[in-house]
């Protein structure tokens, strides 16, 4: 723990929190938007919002993968499943979310479908060659961290010619949707969410770099600043985007230099290159449809693609009318604003993606007491 410690040190913890409040300007609000659901849980695990001042606001956005699948894309795995020749793989956190009718994948398992939780895209390859009479079907999905794996386990089994493999690929891409979050406001009636600057997400910017933020720094004047995960990375991050609002400055800056470069892993973006490709549009939950904000399998590979391969094709599904998740992963509300939060829905009882996910904020709320805290304040 040697080498984390320092990032975890009480001291200068309270010494960052000084000088945020020192330099902020009482007679304006700060509204930072972290964009990673790792962000969103250091805030509150090592208590970072309550020490800032009142009118530094941090919004949770959607970077939570698990959470921002839509129903229909869940129903797609779930009709899968279902088939009694193939064994459907995914992720822990995928198994537990709710789908139409409150289905799920563990759900299905239960009713007989063939379900298996793995840790890793080779884990896929493996069953697929243990199996060889079965179809083994990979629910792919993350954002631009874990599309290098998936392009990986792809090539392998290009290699080795395992046939009995695919992937109902749900990757989706970070700019895309932070160029959504900014201009949604002025192109379609839903809630208007004032974003001062941007936290930007640490794993992700390992694989692009920090060079495709500039454009939103340029186009949209948000200033970003890419921060590390450790409690002391996210206030000397927040202090950052202080100062550049308090300039009227809209940099890309990168405070986790430690692991984060310009230009991100050459070799991952090259490896994801080869394999995929944009796709024209692809539906969020939460922003709705999003232009170019997602990948899907280049020509040369797509006879591993399940959409293809089943002949299955996403159905929008309307959400639980009562789950403000879409809301929550936007930035227009809070968790503690739904009425099911807490109640209802809690992680025994996860009504909403926001809830099932180790990434989503009301997980992390509900992990780390903010239920508690503002319903007795």
């Amino acid at each position: 723990m040697k080498y984390i410690d320092a990032f975890r040190d009480g001291a200068t913890g309270r010494g960052l929190a000084a000088r945020i409040a020192a330099e902020v300007n009482p007679a304006r609000s700060y509204r930072l938007m972290e964009f990673c659901g790792g962000h969103t849980h250091a805030i509150f695990r090592y208590g970072v919002q309550d020490l800032l001042p009142a009118n530094v606001i941090m919004v949770h956005g959607p970077g939570c993968p698990v959470c921002v699948l839509p129903v229909g894309r869940l129903d797609m795995a779930i009709e899968l499943a279902r088939r009694p020749e193939v064994i459907l793989c995914s992720y822990g956190d995928m198994l537990r979310i709710p789908g139409s009718r409150k289905r799920s994948l563990l759900r299905a398992r239960a009713e007989g479908a063939d379900v298996r939780m793995i840790s890793s895209t080779m884990d896929a390859l493996a069953l697929a060659e243990a199996h060889p009479d079965r179809q083994v079907v990979f629910l792919a999905i993350g954002f631009e961290t874990t599309t290098p794996p998936t392009a990986a386990a792809l090539r392998v089994a290009r290699a080795r010619g395992i046939g009995n493999f695919s992937i109902l690929c749900n990757h989706v891409l970070t700019p895309a949707a932070i160029s959504n979050i900014l201009q949604a406001p002025a192109l379609r009636d839903i809630d208007a969410v004032q974003i001062d600057g941007f936290l930007g997400p640490a794993h992700v910017s390992v694989v692009i770099g920090s060079q495709p933020y500039e454009y939103f720094a340029e186009e949209f004047a948000r200033p970003v600043v890419i921060s590390g995960f450790e409690p002391l990375d996210v206030m000397q991050s927040i202090l950052m985007l202080v100062r550049q609002i308090n300039d009227g400055r809209a940099e890309v800056e990168n405070q986790y230099q430690r692991a984060v470069s310009r230009h991100g892993n050459a070799t991952a973006k090259a490896l994801v290159a080869d394999v995929f490709e944009l796709r024209r549009s692809f539906e969020w939950r939460g922003l709705g449809t999003v232009p170019y904000s997602a990948l899907k399998l280049r020509a040369a590979y797509a006879d591993f693609d399940a959409e293809q391969r089943f002949a299955i094709a996403y159905r929008p599904t309307p959400e639980n009318r009562a789950c403000a998740c879409p809301r929550i992963l936007r930035g227009a509300a809070r968790p503690t604003d739904c009425v099911l939060f807490g109640k209802q829905c809690t992680p025994q009882t996860p009504l909403g993606s926001c809830m099932v996910s180790d990434e989503g904020a009301c997980a992390a709320y509900y992990k780390y007491g903010r239920h508690r805290a503002e319903v007795t304040s």
